[in-house]
């Protein structure tokens, strides 16, 4: 892997660390929540998880990409993260 692209690869991986922590910090606080509310939160929690999980596996396929997926695949992962972001947020507001 290239300078650029392991710099690139890089960079997503320490965003997928920070959406991690997020979600952690997340589950510390549905563990306060009243358990009327847990389903709610729970569900919010798996979807963000799912999220990351599917980032992850497409972080890990560009690190073995060869020059013509990795394009697609920066695309897709983007996207993701930005996604994954949004999620993020609208839990942090169903959660207050």
């Amino acid at each position: 892997m290239n300078e650029n692209r392991r710099a690139f690869y890089e960079k997503l991986d320490a965003q997928l660390e920070e959406l991690t922590r997020q979600i952690a910090q997340l589950k510390a606080k549905t563990a306060m929540v009243k358990a009327e509310f847990m389903g709610d939160h729970a569900r919010t929690l798996d979807a963000l998880q799912e999220k990351r999980n599917t980032a992850w596996a497409k972080l890990k396929e560009l690190k073995g990409a060869g020059d013509e997926a990795w394009d697609d695949l920066v695309l897709g992962l983007e996207k993701m993260l930005a996604e994954g972001k949004i999620a993020y947020h609208e839990a942090v507001s169903r959660f207050r």
